[in-house]
């Protein structure tokens, strides 16, 4: 019978076993405290009914003396107050004594409080009487009744004092014998409570034992796995409660493991080989990318370039057109040479200056163009071809519609770990729908007199280039306020790397 009761338990869930000891343990501890409460209550209450006898007396005394008051004052006043104050108190007296036994005992007590009774009954009857002899006028009358119940009074105030003394020197002993017996019962209880907390410390140690000890071999087990052995195992604890299932379903995950960590070495060269095609394959995407933007020249603008260059040569000296076919060679030529390439910031200037000026010469120098440059941010490195769509931009959609007085404002300098490049016109502005419009699709209509790139190249380059977002912002107080675009830009060495910190090592460029 003992093993299969203990297989039963075994087998049981954690939680039921844990609450199991729970509730035996508070169950023992709570009927040990009722026990122990009952036993002190009770001797409380004897404890309290010890000294009620002596306050039942001095009540008692306290009631025949009012009795004995209302009585010489109704006899001395005749008023009805005190007629009426003489049969309250004469009720409630009457109630009092008659707690008194009326049979014999041997007890001197209970003698003594016979004759209390068996007197005050005497001394009733005699105020009785002596109260009508005083309503009826018979002055003789009520004067030996009075002091029939005076003299009666005085036995009666003798033999409560007596038997006060009589109860006192009792109710000491056995106020005694009671404080002894309460501080046995405290020490009882002590001990009951310390026998009940140590059972209840070896309860639940067996209970928590039985569950803790096959966790703790689990943990160390857990750790030499986590090392790299994959050959200790933990040793079965023969239950089928949640212990015995996470054991056996560890040294599965082991075996397990030691098969998987076979089969990964297998594949480790292949899913490197595998890794490294796919970031080539991503580089090639992305470089391809930036080929694809980038060779969005609109021939219109080369030609129309070249025709003004050819009406130059017939209409100026040949010193003129020299310039400005070199400044149109050196525009295109950067654009073709840095087609797949960054560029420093000073090249990009450079750009811009030869488009400004190639705009310049084809509508006779009404565009002004302003710089303030920080000489110290020209060798950092950008994606080729943004200032130049930016500026022309502002342009095309800020300035050419103006009469004149159209300006252009271009200022780069470093700002903590960013490069700062400001372009500001004082054209026609945007509204803010217009400006968001831009910023989520680029949407800004290509003219065939333009290079062809607009802002969604712009935009589409900067993020690939620098890996980051919104590096490009937009910034007007709507129509006829002009326009300013701002490019924050981390700093990018001639080496490639951020000028500022070498944080930047991992991300990666496509260049």
């Amino acid at each position: 019978m003992n093993k299969p009761w203990r297989k039963y338990w075994s087998d049981r869930p954690v939680a039921t076993k844990l609450m199991t000891g729970v509730v035996f343990t508070v169950l023992m501890i709570f009927l040990s405290n009722l026990l122990l409460y009952t036993q002190i209550n009770t001797l409380i209450m004897r404890l309290n009914q010890v000294y009620s006898s002596n306050v039942n007396l001095t009540e008692l005394s306290d009631s025949l003396s009012e009795v004995q008051g209302y009585l010489y004052r109704y006899l001395e006043i005749r008023d009805y107050d005190s007629l009426s104050g003489y049969y309250r108190a004469s009720d409630a007296y009457r109630a009092l004594y008659e707690q008194f036994p009326e049979k014999a005992s041997s007890n001197p007590i209970r003698v003594r409080e016979k004759n209390i009774r068996y007197m005050s009954e005497q001394f009733l009857k005699t105020a009785d009487s002596a109260v009508l002899a005083k309503r009826g006028m018979n002055i003789e009358r009520y004067k030996e009744f009075y002091s029939e119940a005076m003299r009666l009074y005085d036995f009666i105030g003798n033999d409560i004092t007596i038997l006060n003394e009589q109860q006192f020197q009792s109710n000491s002993a056995s106020y005694l014998a009671l404080q002894r017996a309460l501080q046995y019962m405290e020490a009882i209880s002590l001990a009951i409570l310390a026998v009940v907390f140590l059972i209840a410390l070896v309860i639940m140690l067996q209970v928590t034992g039985r569950i803790v000890a096959p966790l703790r071999n689990l943990a160390e087990l857990a750790r030499a796995v986590g090392g790299g052995d994959f050959s200790r195992k933990a040793p079965d604890p023969g239950s089928e409660d949640e212990v015995g299932v996470v054991t056996r379903t560890f040294n599965n995950m082991v075996d397990s493991l030691n098969g998987y960590v076979v089969r990964m070495r297998e594949s480790a060269e292949k899913e490197q080989e595998l890794i490294e095609r796919e970031l080539m394959t991503q580089n090639h995407l992305k470089e391809a990318q930036l080929r694809f933007l980038q060779a969005q020249i609109n021939p219109h603008f080369l030609f129309n370039s070249l025709n003004a260059g050819v009406q130059l040569a017939e209409m100026e000296d040949d010193e003129k057109t020299a310039v400005f076919l070199e400044r149109m060679a050196d525009f295109f030529r950067y654009n073709v040479k840095k087609g797949t390439e960054d560029a420093a910031i000073g090249e990009e200037l450079e750009t811009v200056e030869n488009y400004i000026y190639i705009l310049n010469v084809r509508f006779s120098g009404e565009i002004g163009f302003e710089t303030e440059i920080e000489r110290d941010a020209l060798s950092y490195r950008m994606p080729s071809m943004i200032l130049q769509p930016i500026v022309e931009n502002a342009v095309n959609h800020g300035i050419r519609s103006m009469e004149s007085g159209g300006r252009i404002h271009l200022s780069i300098r470093k700002a903590d770990d960013r490069i700062r490049i400001l372009v500001r016109d004082n054209g026609k502005g945007m509204a803010k729908e217009q400006i968001e419009r831009i910023l989520s699709k680029g949407a800004t209509p290509h003219e065939d007199d333009s290079t062809g790139i607009g802002m969604d190249n712009v935009i589409a380059r900067l993020a690939l280039y620098y890996g980051e977002e919104n590096l490009l912002e937009i910034f007007s107080d709507g129509p006829g306020t002009g326009t300013t675009v701002a490019l924050n830009l981390p700093q990018v060495n001639p080496n490639g790397r951020g000028a500022s910190q070498e944080e930047s090592e991992g991300s990666q460029r496509i260049h």
